[in-house]
């Protein structure tokens, strides 16, 4: 398996067709610029019509062709038909970007069985679904890129976002599955991207039962560090690559120490959520895109350095990364 977290390199060439689904907000819109800066065709993809058409302007004034479809990626039927649609339009598919994410955070027993069915709706079955309308065009032309959005919630469980975890777990099994049967394709690439936590609007659309106002951890990465990562993807497919430093320390930790991290973890979740700012329940956008234009960044890096309680979440990481090493070193 071959990992890298030296994100330059070569560009794609300019004219390459790439789809993005996400691509209204965060890593997904992030993305979107990088690719239209480097005179890129795109057909992008979302639920949110406004945040989308807003990202596909800003593409089409970064210097690349840009168009916007509206779709709901767990709805297999409309993935076929914007994949069809995505292909007319560009002429076929070079790259396609698998970007769809949403959570819920709450004790386990807290979250209703709905809004967990609808993480895995949309971070499991929407890639699939993704991939399903994809893969067929890519055979077809014989090459094809697909790169898969995980997070490093694929290695690591993370207590108070249980199906988030299965999704994300279940994902990269997909993946893998997938990679191994298109291995006699040279010119078809399953690329995943495990990113640590990245300072999006996502968290701001996340569904919530802890009793307390999310914010991102420090340390959190922007949205177009990410973003350069992907792109570079598109010139030279990897299988997997990690973005964030953190990020091989968690993936080695998942093998050496896996209950252990995650009740680490779990103790710091319990003792945030009770000394947190005070928020109310919510499912987000689970359910129903963003009203309006959500942009690029969530603007929590800097003011997570300030709180009390985010400088805690940062002994807590650090605490969390060095048993992990402890025990792979024993």
């Amino acid at each position: 398996m071959a990992i890298t977290q030296d994100n330059s390199g070569p560009m794609p060439v300019p004219g390459t067709r790439v789809v993005i689904t996400g691509a209204s907000s965060g890593i997904g819109a992030a993305t979107a610029l990088a690719f239209a800066r480097q005179g890129c065709r795109l057909v992008l993809g979302a639920r949110g019509e406004e945040g989308l058409e807003d990202i596909a302007r800003r593409c089409r004034e970064a210097g690349g062709m840009a168009e916007a479809r509206p779709v709901d990626v767990t709805d297999a039927a409309a993935v076929a038909s914007f994949a069809a649609e995505a292909r007319g339009i560009l002429g076929g598919i070079d790259v396609w970007f698998s970007n769809v994410g949403i959570g819920v955070v709450g004790k386990y027993q807290d979250v209703p069985m709905a809004d967990h069915r609808r993480v895995i709706e949309a971070n499991l079955i929407g890639h699939m679904n993704d991939a399903h309308a994809v893969l067929p065009i890519f055979l077809e032309q014989d090459h094809g890129t697909w790169i898969n959005m995980i997070s490093i919630g694929g290695f690591l469980a993370s207590p108070y976002a249980a199906a988030y975890a299965a999704s994300k777990f279940g994902l990269r099994g997909f993946s893998e599955a997938l990679r191994a049967e298109v291995s006699r394709h040279p010119r078809i690439h399953v690329c995943d991207v495990y990113p640590t936590f990245v300072d999006t609007p996502a968290i701001g659309h996340a569904g919530n039962y802890t009793g307390a106002r999310l914010t991102f951890p420090p340390g959190s990465l922007a949205p177009e560090t990410v973003a350069q990562a992907v792109v570079a993807l598109a010139a030279r497919p990897r299988n997997t690559t990690a973005v964030g430093a953190p990020a091989m320390a968690f993936k080695l930790g998942q093998f050496a120490a896996p209950h252990l991290s995650a009740s680490l973890m779990n103790r710091f979740m319990d003792w945030w959520s009770a000394r947190a700012e005070r928020g109310d329940d919510t499912t987000g956008s689970l359910y129903a895109p963003p009203a309006g234009i959500s942009g690029v960044e969530g603007g929590n890096r800097r003011q997570a350095q300030t709180t009390p309680v985010t400088k805690m979440a940062m002994a807590a990481g650090g605490l969390v990364l060095a048993v992990m090493m402890l025990h792979r070193r024993r």
